[in-house]
This record gives structure tokens, C-alpha cells and sequence, in this order.
């Protein structure tokens, strides 16, 4: 780096015997300036990810639960239901078939 510095610095001074030169080289350096300055990078800041709503899955939890429990319910009754409809049956189908066995026995008399 030291060189090249030297040889600028030599480079500097011929150009300032001739003053076509020494504007040529303060224009050079002044573009070097420029454009190291608009080098330095430039952080850029990534924005935070965005936060969703807590409340809102809070909320469909709870309707989840409310709803699972409705629907065990149902099938709760509908269980009782059937179990209800198959005692009917039987004691209807055992009524039916004493009706019956009745009927038979006064037929042979």
C-alpha cells in the first residue's frame, strides 16, 4: 500500500508541473472519493416477520372443544336411541310370538 501511495504521490507532483495534468488528477481523486464513499455498505435492516394473532387460534381451540363435545353428545343420544329402539323390537317381536303361540294353541283345540 506504502508504493502505491508513493507512486501516487509522485504521480501528484509531476501532474502539478503541468496544470492540464493536475486537473485531470484532482478530477481522478476526487471520482476515487466519490465513489469509496458510496462503497460503504449500506445495512439494510430486514423487517420482523409479522405476529399473527393469538387470539384468533385461542378462539377456534375453544370452538374445536365445544364442538368435539356437542358432537359426543349426539352420539351419546343416538347410542341411547338405538339402544332404546332394540328393547321395543324385542319385547314387541316376544308379545308377537305369544299372540302367536296363542293363536295356535286355540286353533288346535
Amino acid at each position: 500500500m506504502s508504493d502505491a501511495l508513493e507512486k501516487a504521490e509522485q504521480a501528484a507532483r509531476e501532474a502539478a508541473e503541468s496544470t492540464d495534468v493536475a486537473r485531470l488528477v484532482a478530477a481522478v481523486l476526487a471520482t476515487q472519493q466519490a465513489m469509496q464513499q458510496q462503497a460503504t455498505p449500506v445495512v439494510q435492516q430486514t423487517p420482523a416477520p409479522a405476529r399473527r394473532p393469538v387470539g384468533l387460534y385461542v378462539a377456534a381451540g375453544i370452538g374445536g372443544a365445544v364442538a368435539v363435545s356437542f358432537l359426543a353428545m349426539a352420539a351419546a343420544l343416538l347410542a341411547v336411541a338405538v339402544a332404546i329402539g332394540g328393547v321395543c323390537a324385542t319385547v314387541c317381536l316376544l308379545v308377537l310370538r305369544g299372540l302367536w303361540a296363542d293363536y295356535q294353541n286355540q286353533k288346535r283345540k
